[in-house]
């Protein structure tokens, strides 16, 4: 109705769940990275929980558009149930046979010895089993211990079912009754959604009003926006039906601002009394301070794809309810890809503008770098020592850290020259770019599927002493390293976790066109390449989209982004270029794994 008269092509503020709208803020990217976190962490229970309306559906939904192709998902939305049909619920959606072994009366036992032979054969084809319980605040007693029953079943390394309740705060008070203290102990990580901040409203607004395609300048100023974000209290669902509300009566009064006013007649329409003045002090409280993480003792920091996605690095987790810490650097942990580091220019102290830093050969990169010579012939390779642990990483000491640099620079054919601290200038005059992320996982390192410098932490003389090392190659028992001076190693992937801490660099090739940092969404001859490779990548599978160019290049991006499993920003950031390099083909060294 108001649409057109605000400039807009659609009603930006529906309720419904049109995944045009996808907003994470950065608690929401937390929330994420705590179920990505949660794929691969050796079983348990992942929660997740908040009010009505913060957006956990919104998390939810984003999360098994990630899950890889390797883990079954069984999900379940109505857990009033009892445990027997809980039981039954769970097997049908894992696609398991069950059948009562004295016919008429179907046991608990019935259904758990099937589901536990799918779960172990599942285990050893290398899949994992992911069991999503959504509205879990509605969970019996009785049920929510037979869901800790379920989580005994495991082998000698890892428990074979990975746990995720998602509820609204009345599932945080459940785990917390000291009946449930068994179960609280198997919670290897919980996040509490909690609503937008001031800052995040505003966004959350803008964000709405761009996809819808305001051509003009916004309907909402600065005061409208706080008077939103104090009568909604900050839930993205009561922002949207207040937003809406707003625009109407402001439609109605034919202004095209909508005054604080208008803003709360509209509250007073749309809210009742109670539920206004709840959010007011939710407001008031500081509720909307940031979300605390509860990670377990000993466990990795989340180490996770940079946007959409990824699994955090196999360790061994303690279990513990956790302890209590600050999500200080967990959002970037859930980005889409992590932002390349920033590229100093020559004249930047430690990079001397006349220092010849890079040779490139005109030859192709190899596909994939030579394995270590531990390797056997069948792929596979014996673990080092603890002594040839210990030397490896006394010669990488010794070395500050260039030589490590020059080992990656070989596997692109590249030769480094000089000793600059940071050869990434040079190497961006040259085409090549370089990606860092200091939150990475393997499974982002799996998806790059490049040989990357990793940052390595080992513990001399009770210090912490940090040192480089390039990942050659990866499979799923082991990871192949070589340092400076020709020295390789071959490790457990569960011993690199208490080296390595989720600090990656990796180049990539950028397209001629981006060379010279063109934007990829301003430049006009990055627009036509980034149409090019989309349009090939996606082929038959892109869904027809209308409207301006741009915004059918930022719908065919999300399809991209789906289709490789990152978060959907639509945004062409760096490990979306590189994947779709990757689509077209472009030649660059591989991660051997063993075989």
């Amino acid at each position: 109705m108001y649409a057109s008269f605000f400039g807009l092509e659609h009603q930006p503020f529906s309720i419904a769940p049109d995944p045009r709208y996808l907003f994470m803020s950065d608690r929401h990217r937390e929330a994420l990275a705590h179920l990505l976190y949660g794929l691969d962490a050796g079983g348990g229970f992942v929660l997740l929980t908040g009010e009505v309306g913060t957006g956990k559906t919104t998390v939810c939904r984003c999360f098994l558009e990630q899950i890889p192709a390797h883990c079954n998902v069984a999900y379940i939305f109505n857990p009033k149930l009892t445990v027997l049909e809980l039981l039954r619920s769970i097997c049908d959606e894992f696609g398991v046979a069950h059948a009562a072994s004295v016919p008429g009366s179907e046991t608990v036992k019935d259904c758990i010895d099937p589901l536990n032979a799918f779960l172990l054969e599942s285990h050893a084809r290398g899949r994992n089993n992911v069991l999503i319980i959504d509205e879990a605040q509605n969970l019996a007693p009785d049920v929510l211990e037979q869901l800790r029953l379920l989580t005994n079943l495991e082998t000698s390394e890892r428990k074979l079912l990975q746990i995720i309740l998602i509820g609204q705060p009345e599932l945080r008070a459940m785990v917390a009754e000291p009946s449930m203290e068994q179960l609280a102990q198997r919670v290897i990580a919980r996040y509490h959604l909690d609503a937008l901040s001031l800052g995040e409203t505003r966004q959350y607004v803008a964000h709405r009003l761009n996809v819808a395609g305001l051509k003009g300048p916004t309907p909402f100023g600065e005061k409208a926006v706080q008077r939103v974000h104090s009568l909604a209290g900050g839930v993205p669902r009561r922002i949207n039906l207040l937003c809406d509300r707003s625009l109407l009566g402001a439609y109605a009064a034919g202004s095209r601002e909508v005054s604080e006013t208008v803003v709360k007649n509209a509250a007073n329409e749309v809210f009742d009394a109670k539920s206004r003045a709840a959010a007011s002090a939710r407001q008031a409280s500081g509720e909307s301070s940031a979300s605390r993480l509860w990670w377990p003792v000993g466990a990795l920091a989340l180490a996770l794809v940079a946007g959409g996605a990824g699994w955090a690095l196999r360790g061994e987790s303690a279990r513990g309810a956790g302890v209590d810490a600050k999500a200080a650097a967990t959002s970037a942990a859930a980005q889409p890809a992590a932002s390349p580091a920033s590229v100093p220019s020559a004249s930047q102290p430690g990079v001397a503008a006349s220092e010849p830093a890079l040779a490139a050969s005109s030859e192709t990169p190899s596909a994939a770098p030579a394995m270590p010579a531990k390797t056997a012939a069948s792929g596979t390779s014996s673990s080092s020592s603890p002594m040839e642990l210990e030397q490896f990483l006394n010669a990488q000491s010794a070395d500050d850290g260039f030589g490590a640099w020059k080992v990656l620079a070989s596997s692109w054919n590249l030769k480094l020259t000089g000793k600059s601290a940071d050869p990434c200038p040079a190497l961006a005059r040259g085409g090549v770019q370089c990606y860092r992320n200091r939150k990475a996982g393997l499974a982002l390192v799996r998806q790059l599927n490049r040989p990357v410098l990793l940052t390595l932490v080992a513990n001399r003389d009770g210090q912490p002493v940090k040192v480089s090392a390039v990942l050659e190659g990866l499979n799923e028992e082991e990871a192949w390293l070589e340092g400076v001076n020709g020295s390789q190693l071959v490790i457990p992937v569960s011993e690199l976790a208490s080296l390595w801490h989720g600090e990656i660099t990796t180049f990539w090739r950028a397209p001629k066109v981006l060379a010279e940092g063109a934007d990829p969404m301003s430049n006009p001859n990055a627009q036509a390449w980034l149409d090019e490779q989309l349009a090939r990548s996606l082929g038959a599978k892109a869904k027809s989209t209308s409207g301006k160019p741009a915004t059918v290049r930022r719908e065919r991006i999300r399809q991209f982004q789906l289709a490789q499993g990152i978060t959907p920003d639509g945004q062409p950031g760096p490990l979306t270029l590189m994947l779709l390099n990757r689509a077209a083909g472009v030649t660059e060294p591989r991660l051997r794994t063993g075989a």
